[in-house]
């Protein structure tokens, strides 16, 4: 008997993470896979959709100029009111904490659609950071009936919460598969800026900020802070693939343009930017991703943000918590590019977020699945 499986994603992230997986899914004989973007991010998700040969059965095409979201999670549920109607899936999968994942979530519980949750268990215990990320994966993981957790602290979390423990699976983590599929050691930048870096002569940093609870005065301080590297070491450049939010590009442009081994660019496909973490020497980012994905390239990772949902990562010592106030990140991001053996000891620390078979995981439980 076929079982059919309807994914939804709206994110680039999301998009990331769930490409292999629908990949696979579309590969068996025994699931019908369905594909439903909301284009919650349009361009971004986009691009991911090319690169992995993926092609929408829907497409909500939700995306507006400013559109809050409390907008984002009416439009989903309504959209998918049509899409649960039409196909009537066995389960519905979604991803992460998006609003996106949330929304699609709910409407299929108002439809009594089972759900699968993958990335599920990870947590905060701060409703209001990562916002409105914490909340958003913390009620999609109530409402759903299989959790595919990465890690086994995920699963523990989960347990305290009253989620039984038959529904809930370790599986790692899907981008470790997205990861390694895209990885090229001799990948050529047609970026103009990044194709004149000196990759092998300077060590090279890489930074994201983009997060709502940085914006504002965290965000001031964070750049400062890279400001303060950029002019200290000579041998260092740092890339920052700008986010399009206007608040973000106005900080970094009034506090990081202008020194000429700071690079502000234009935000990047997944590709050249995964291959840019691979050429990079460390990562500085409030990026919850790239706490998972810099580590299985040998990359130390700062995170630029108070607290984390990946505490596996910071346990294994591949990933440190940097907070957000000035002279913190300074100093610690001043000891990897000065003491080799601190670095050392992060660069060659073992990724916990799994090995490149999460997804062959999911499917074979999905396969088992009694439904």
């Amino acid at each position: 008997m076929t079982m059919k499986v309807l994914t939804v994603f709206g994110t680039r992230p999301e998009a990331i993470k769930m490409a292999p997986l629908v990949k696979k899914l579309k590969e068996e004989r025994t699931i019908e896979s369905v594909l439903c973007v909301t284009a919650q991010h349009r361009e971004m998700l986009d691009q991911v959709l090319e690169l992995f040969g993926l092609i929408p059965d829907y497409d909500l095409n939700i995306m507006k100029p400013n559109q809050s979201i409390s907008m984002i999670t009416a439009n989903v549920l309504l959209g998918l009111e049509e899409v649960f109607q039409k196909e009537k899936p066995d389960i519905v999968l979604v991803h992460g904490d998006t609003t996106t994942t949330f929304a699609a979530a709910l409407a299929a519980f108002y439809h009594q659609i089972s759900i699968g949750h993958v990335e599920a268990g990870l947590r905060t215990y701060d409703k209001y950071s990562p916002y409105p990320e914490e909340m958003n994966r913390v009620m999609t993981g109530h409402l759903a009936d299989l959790h595919f957790s990465p890690t086994k602290r995920n699963r523990e979390n989960l347990l305290r919460e009253g989620i039984k423990e038959e529904r809930i699976f370790i599986t790692g983590n899907t981008v470790i598969d997205a990861l390694l599929e895209i990885a090229d050691k001799p990948y050529q930048f047609e970026d103009k800026t990044l194709a004149g870096i000196d990759f092998e002569h300077k060590r090279v940093i890489t930074v994201t900020c983009h997060r709502r609870e940085n914006l504002g005065e965290n965000m001031e301080h964070i750049f400062s802070a890279v400001r303060r590297i950029g002019d200290e070491f000579d041998d260092v450049e740092i890339i920052y693939p700008v986010h399009l939010n206007p608040k973000v590009r106005e900080t970094a442009g009034r506090i990081l343009a202008g020194a000429d081994n700071i690079h502000l660019i234009e935000p990047l496909q997944y590709q050249p930017f995964v291959n840019l973490q691979a050429k990079s020497y460390l990562i500085i980012t409030d990026s919850g991703g790239m706490q998972e994905e810099a580590p299985s390239l040998g990359k130390p990772v700062l995170v630029v943000r108070k607290e984390t949902e990946r505490p596996e990562a910071v346990e294994a010592g591949t990933v440190k918590l940097a907070g957000v106030e000035q002279e913190m990140i300074y100093e610690m991001t001043k000891e990897l590019l000065t003491d080799q053996a601190a670095y050392s000891k992060m660069a060659h620390a073992a990724n916990p977020y799994g090995d490149g078979h999460a997804c062959e995981r999911i499917i074979e439980i999905l396969r088992n699945w009694k439904r």
